[in-house]
């Protein structure tokens, strides 16, 4: 199989999509998002903004690559069910979840927000030129609610209305927000949106990770400490959980890269070089292949499972350095995470790719995707994002 192929890495993310295409569309309103791994739907009614939003961002790269039927009708249906449904206008926010009740968690998450900014910016580059004023909405929302200007990052947390704001501070939602800033960059070339990437690209993998030994870490406390205690006692948390993750290493290569393309400073490919290599280095499994969750301060595997996204935002950071620096060691990494994604994550049968795996690549659960863990967001984001820097 010859994974360095844009005919391959096509015809991937064809077959992700051909799982969904038929049976995403909710009639209702926006998309369902739980299946089975055999395609089953459950639970029809219940769904999140985030995806809500990366489903938009994969039927928009879907047009793109493949023509507008169906594709173009499904992403419209999205953008419609974000504005119209997810937007409560009352009190000027997006609902997080949503079932055949209504709103049934109207807390405004950063980590939210800065989907619905990718979603619009990807359909405006998409050349759906309505979305603009909705890119420029959304940066104005977390401007005005979420941007801490005396710490330089944004908070993550504020209740339905508004009005209490948690103390906690995090990595990963300015870690998507970053990445949906240079998407809307990319979308409306306004350097605002270029600055603000550079601004927290250089808090979170240059100042935050100086105060730990180089790496990402996950939790701060509102002066920016590092919080070594938080989420100890639950490592499996979904959107938080404790330990150096080694997706988000990698993860922060691939928007470091994508940084470096429009700002080609050298700080920028040293710290995306140095955070992939000592991830893989560090979180390879060399008994049962790909690359493990987690790992604690003394880099000891704190979480043994392995999920679906941390093998792709790696492959797809292996090729980006690869392409950066020329160096053939990131196109073997490529190949070898790859080589065990095909013959572990990926369903032959059903398409599309598992969602978690035990240490010894074992099934955890029939469940392929669901609302806030996953919609293959994060694979076809890899496959395109190779095939738009590398074979474009």
């Amino acid at each position: 199989m010859n994974f360095r192929s844009k005919q391959f890495l096509e015809a991937h993310i064809a077959s992700i999509l051909e799982f969904y295409t038929d049976k995403i569309v909710d009639s209702n309103g926006g998309y369902h998002q739980n299946y089975l791994d055999d395609g089953t739907l459950f639970d029809t009614d219940k769904k999140q903004l985030v995806s809500s939003c990366r489903m938009i961002f994969n039927y928009v790269k879907a047009e793109s690559l493949f023509g507008a039927a169906p594709h173009k009708n499904i992403w419209q249906q999205g953008l419609a069910y974000l504005r119209n449904v997810h937007w409560q206008n009352e009190r000027q926010g997006y609902s997080w979840t949503l079932d055949k009740t209504g709103v049934t968690d109207e807390t405004n998450q950063c980590y939210g927000l800065a989907f619905v900014l990718l979603a619009f910016s990807t359909a405006l580059k998409g050349g759906d030129e309505s979305a603009r004023a909705d890119v420029y909405h959304s940066y104005e929302l977390l401007e005005k609610h979420f941007w801490l200007a005396d710490v330089g990052l944004y908070a993550d947390e504020i209740s339905g209305d508004w009005q209490t704001m948690s103390d906690y501070r995090g990595q990963n939602s300015n870690m998507h927000v970053c990445e949906a800033m240079l998407l809307a960059f990319e979308a409306t070339q306004d350097t605002l949106f270029l600055d603000r990437a550079y601004l927290l690209a250089k808090k979170i993998a240059v100042e935050q990770a100086a105060k730990t030994d180089g790496l990402i870490w996950e939790h701060f406390k509102p002066d920016l400490s590092i919080d070594w205690h938080y989420n100890k006692h639950d490592p499996k948390n979904l959107y938080r959980p404790w330990g150096y993750q080694t997706g988000h290493q990698t993860e922060w290569t691939k928007l470091l890269l994508m940084l470096h393309k429009h700002r080609p400073e050298a700080w920028i490919l040293t710290r995306a070089k140095e955070l992939f290599d000592r991830a893989v280095s560090t979180a390879w499994d060399e008994t049962h292949g790909g690359l493990f969750y987690g790992y604690d301060t003394q880099g000891k595997i704190c979480d043994d499972d392995k999920y679906f996204w941390v093998q792709a935002e790696s492959f797809a950071a292996a090729a980006l350095l690869a392409h950066a620096t020329g160096e053939e060691q990131y196109w073997q990494w490529y190949d070898k995470i790859w080589a065990y994604s095909w013959q572990h994550f990926i369903d032959h049968q059903h398409g599309a790719w598992y969602r978690i795996l035990n240490a010894d690549n074992s099934h955890q659960s029939e469940i392929k995707s669901a609302a806030g863990a996953k919609c293959d967001y994060h694979t076809i984001g890899a496959c395109t994002i190779v095939l738009e820097t590398v074979f474009n």
